[in-house]
């Protein structure tokens, strides 16, 4: 079987919820469907901007089978693998390879502090129980738990451990990683970093939440990035970080799910206690995405 390859843009999808708690499945496929008529390279589930927080196992994998379903194949589909424990996140893990699923991105939750030993076994544990490219996924703006240079150069010698999504916001950690891990592992931006600068220093995409948004645009910038047109790359980019900079005053799923819905598509509100977005701020979304059109 050959191992799918991960680049280029992988937007995070949202997870619409009708009132009853049930996925709309409907709205889920089109949002995929077109983004993948988009360009999009990938479709990932179960991240940050898709509530994984906030659902409970079952609306998980119903949004994980909605997306693998959607893709039909045309582009990977990796799902967000996320617990407390150890054995929740190896279940996720092997229920979402049943669906078909083709790679995971793992984060790990505390509540207690964890050792550096006990944080590199959970990972482990998840990359022995598939047979799935795993990407590791650090944000320490949200995470009480983050993962040091040595644990992620650890981790990268594992076979199915070849990817790592960092929101840290920090370009120098992801030049860092590179040079520590010597190859062994490839690195995605997320949304809180320059996907551009990301890219110029050996970045091999980016999974983030605004994507969803813009995705002809990122797919754009990618390809400018990757024919090294710098200067057109980085014209794009200028552009395109103003809608960070809105993301930055509100919740993140607040704002996807306002944009898709300013565009159409009836994503619903972020989960509670989450609040939608406020009226001004989605009057001020609505502008700043009609302006960044192409």
């Amino acid at each position: 079987m050959s191992v799918p390859q991960f680049e280029g843009v992988f937007p995070y999808i949202v997870s619409p919820m009708n009132t009853d708690g049930t996925v709309r499945t409907e709205v889920l496929t089109t949002l995929c469907d077109d983004l993948i008529h988009k360009g999009v390279h990938g479709l990932a589930a179960l991240g940050s901007t898709g509530e994984f927080a906030y659902l409970s196992q079952t609306q998980k994998e119903a949004v994980v089978q909605t997306v693998v379903q959607a893709s039909h194949k045309r582009v990977p589909v990796i799902a967000g693998v996320s617990s407390t424990t150890t054995a929740s996140a190896v279940d996720q893990a092997r229920a979402y390879q049943k669906l078909g699923v083709d790679g995971l991105i793992a984060t790990i939750d505390s509540y207690f502090p964890l050792t550096v030993k006990e944080v590199e076994g959970y990972f482990l544990a998840i990359a022995e129980a598939v047979d799935l490219p795993i990407v590791i996924y650090t944000n320490p703006n949200f995470q009480k738990t983050d993962l040091s240079l040595d644990l992620i150069g650890r981790l990268a010698t594992h076979d199915r451990i070849r990817y790592i999504k960092d929101a840290s916001s920090n370009t120098g950690r992801l030049l860092s990683i590179m040079e520590h891990c010597k190859g062994n592992i490839e690195v995605f931006a997320a949304s809180s970093h320059i996907p551009a600068a990301v890219m110029l220093i050996g970045g091999r995409g980016w999974m983030a939440g605004p994507a969803c948004l813009l995705p002809e645009q990122c797919v754009q910038l990618y390809e400018y990035c990757k024919e090294q047109d710098w200067r057109r790359a980085i014209t794009l980019q200028k552009k395109l970080w103003a809608l960070n900079e809105s993301f930055n005053r509100f919740n993140l799923a607040a704002c996807v799910k306002a944009g898709l819905s300013i565009q159409g598509y009836e994503v619903g509100d972020p989960l509670p206690p989450q609040a939608p977005l406020p009226a001004e701020g989605k009057e001020n979304l609505r502008q700043l995405l009609h302006a960044l059109k192409m």
